[in-house]
């Protein structure tokens, strides 16, 4: 199997061709709305953070700067405000020494004022993508491609076909070279101890259940007298307890062996499966997977969800059959089918995996073709606050 991507000079694989403006901080947001809003090719990612406590600014600094050095990404311009706690300069010196051949600029607006950093950030980030535009792809093989896995707005369905389907595309990735990250660590609450019997060793078992065990602590306080763990639409949709829905969201993650456990957007050093220690908000999640190097994200629904990633692809998978009746114009792969008898979960994992390497090599998804760019970065003090 093979895809058609962009080789980056570290050897990266890009699957999309963007140039991203990075704001250091909130206040610096809706400036960067407005570069990357008068430049075709170009994206914005606001966040909530930037003058948070130590811990968070230390994840943010993080996670911008893996997100600027992503091989989804042909170029940066990370902005600052000039009076948070997150270092702009620090996220662009780890940009340039991850990535020393991407075009990177850095602007601070109390430093320039704000119409020219406008004017000026607008104006190199145009010529970043025009740099951009002279990349080509590539046929490649998979050993560099890595597939995130999430869920949102899950009902019984994402268990009984989405889910399993999806993972059946996990496995035969995994299989040809790739590699996949699962997140959402408060929802394999329940489920530890079968994660831990697919680890590659010891270590990472004991480290699969550290990290459930960890989640599951410091959300339990959050709870209100009366809260579930479950949302609304989940027991609407047919769930009941969060150890069936925990039995459900792992489903996608296939059978494989997983190899590794990684805090927040720390990228990897083994292939193969690896547990993303991260919040069960959907986009939040995404980014920390992201972050960690995944290119692609393959997203299952229950109810449905029209979000999509702002760097990455974003595959839209439901079992509902009610769902992609009233939402396929942003369902990707119809595993309703499963459901209701026509088809079976390996010839719609199958249907899975071939839309991957669809979208890697250029294909449009549906939340693409909507304009759809959903971003968020998982604070210390929320990653727990709700599944």
């Amino acid at each position: 199997m093979r895809a058609s991507c962009y080789l980056r000079p570290d050897g990266g694989l890009g699957v999309r061709n963007c140039v991203v403006v990075l704001p250091a901080v909130l206040c610096a947001n809706e400036i960067a709305r407005r570069i990357a809003g008068a430049v075709v090719g170009a994206v914005a990612l606001p966040h909530a953070g930037g003058c948070t406590c130590g811990e968070d600014v230390a994840r943010t600094e993080r996670v911008m700067a893996a997100l600027g050095s992503h091989p989804n990404v042909a170029g940066a311009l990370v902005l600052g405000l000039g009076c948070e706690n997150c270092d702009s300069e620090k996220v662009a010196q780890e940009i340039a020494r991850r990535c020393p051949w991407k075009p990177l600029e850095r602007m601070v607006i109390q430093e320039v004022g704000v119409s020219r950093v406008i004017r000026e950030g607008t104006a190199l980030v145009e010529k970043m993508v025009r740099k951009a535009s002279e990349c080509e792809r590539s046929e490649v093989d998979l050993a560099g491609l890595t597939l995130a896995l999430e869920c949102g707005g899950s009902d019984a369905t994402s268990g009984l076909a989405a889910n399993p389907a999806l993972g059946v595309a996990v496995d035969r990735l995994i299989d040809a070279g790739g590699s996949a990250m699962f997140s959402e660590t408060t929802e394999a609450i329940g489920a530890a101890h079968l994660l831990a019997r697919r680890a590659a060793n010891d270590q990472v078992a004991d480290r699969i259940v550290a990290t459930i065990q960890r989640a599951q602590e410091r959300m339990v306080p959050l709870l209100q007298p009366g809260e579930h763990f479950l949302t609304s639409g989940n027991m609407q949709g047919g769930l009941t307890t969060l150890e069936e829905k925990s039995l459900g969201c792992i489903c996608k993650t296939g059978s494989s062996r997983i190899t590794e456990v990684v805090q927040y957007g720390q990228k990897p050093q083994e292939k193969g499966l690896i547990l993303v220690d991260g919040t069960g908000f959907d986009v939040p999640s995404m980014t920390g997977m992201v972050a960690a190097g995944a290119q692609i994200v393959a997203f299952t629904t229950g109810k449905g969800s029209p979000v999509g990633y702002p760097i990455a692809p974003v595959i839209k998978i439901t079992g509902n059959p009610h769902t992609y009746e009233r939402l396929g114009e942003i369902i990707d792969v119809n595993a309703a089918t499963i459901t209701q008898g026509i088809s079976d979960i390996d010839v719609v994992g199958e249907q899975i995996l071939q839309e991957v390497l669809a979208a890697s090599s250029g294909k449009q998804t549906k939340a693409e073709a909507f304009g759809f760019s959903d971003f968020s970065i998982s604070t210390v003090a929320g990653a727990y606050a709700g599944v």
